[in-house]
């Protein structure tokens, strides 16, 4: 089969592989239909993951057809269609029956296109597929499904759950990426007065606006001054940070009110300072976290349920062998304006031309 194979910092390739089998009692093997890159993706080819090694298969977010599994596996059967979740859930570990998956320590969490092959490819095997897996409802497109195997979940419960969103608040989005742009629509769920954006681009904080943010402004004094006027000086009652650098992780802990939740999304390459000698005194909650998926299920029926909308995150759509050059668009996200990049298999006419 073709995958998308990591070969080091700045390398990777499109190239044929062994296709994948049944390693364990509990595995699927799943044809996959429609992929997509995550920014994570981006960071593990500049060398800040160094836990993936060299002849990887990059991915960790897919929708596709069930074609084998093993003999433990109850839930799913080939012929299905399913959800390739980002984390792989043991089900059995301490911090899985705490419906932690993230964190699980019998071989799961996030491993696919980490620590084994992903989902960059024509198949991927999915350890634990009873609970990694998700059907699908044929009324759910396979491009907007596939932003519930990562960016969603991981907005909603590392930035909004984790942030403690309430009717009323006052919410800033520093970063409006895919996952800074799942943030906004999944805080809209519960009501805040408003929602503030804040990104160096125009055309993401156009789309901020689209999927429901009130108010919008450059990164940087221009957005601490908004947060600041629009609370009269008082702050932001809680902060996503969705970018994932040291400046922007800083600027949130200074838009933050006393008492308020500063919920750190961003995969940080680098250390940022947190400047206790201000924050001490203001009782202000910092979280971190990698996302557990435990609300799929919950997104994916408000999503085929129309409640949840994602269409506007995809920007551009390639056929699958074009995959060094969505890579290539996605990372030049400043210069071609994409938001999601989405890949689909030949089977999918709908994914089988790119975007203008």
């Amino acid at each position: 089969m073709k995958a998308l194979v990591f070969h080091g910092p700045g390398k990777s390739a499109w190239e044929d592989v062994a296709d994948p089998g049944i390693l364990d009692a509990t595995d699927a093997v799943v044809r996959v239909d429609t992929t997509t890159i995550c920014g994570t993706d981006l960071h593990i080819l500049k060398g800040d993951v160094p836990e993936v090694k060299p002849g990887t298969v990059l991915g960790h977010e897919a929708v596709g057809e069930v074609v084998e599994v093993g003999s433990d596996v109850r839930t799913i059967r080939p012929g299905d269609r399913v959800l390739v979740s980002c984390i792989t859930a043991c089900g059995r570990c301490r911090f899985c029956r705490e419906g932690a998956y993230g964190q699980c320590r019998g071989d799961g969490g996030w491993v696919l296109g980490h620590l084994i092959d992903g989902t960059q490819a024509e198949y991927v095997r999915v350890p634990h597929a009873d609970l990694s897996t998700h059907l699908l409802p044929g009324t759910l497109d396979s491009k907007d499904a596939v932003l519930l195997a990562d960016i969603f979940p991981t907005s909603y419960e590392v930035g909004v759950l984790n942030g403690r969103v309430r009717p009323g608040d006052t919410v800033a989005v520093v970063g409006a990426g895919p996952i800074g742009l799942a943030a906004i629509a999944t805080a809209r769920l519960y009501s805040p007065e408003r929602i503030i954006a804040a990104d160096l681009a125009p055309s993401r904080l156009d789309a901020a606006k689209r999927l429901g943010a009130d108010a919008v402004a450059a990164a940087g004094d221009e957005a601490e001054q908004l947060v600041s006027d629009l609370t009269e000086g008082l702050g932001a009652d809680v902060v996503i940070e969705a970018v994932g650098v040291p400046a922007s992780f800083e600027a949130c802990t200074r838009m933050v009110r006393p008492g308020g939740h500063v919920a750190n999304i961003g995969v940080h390459g680098k250390p940022a300072t947190l400047h206790l000698e201000d924050l001490w005194i203001k009782d202000v909650t910092i979280t971190t976290g990698l996302v557990d998926t435990s609300s799929t299920p919950t997104l994916l029926r408000m999503m085929a349920a129309g409640r949840l909308s994602a269409g506007s995150l995809v920007t551009h759509t390639f056929p699958m062998d074009a995959m060094e050059e969505a890579y290539d668009v996605f990372g030049r996200a400043a210069d071609t304006g994409a938001l999601k990049v989405v890949l689909g298999g030949p089977q999918h006419d709908a994914l089988a031309a790119r975007t203008p």
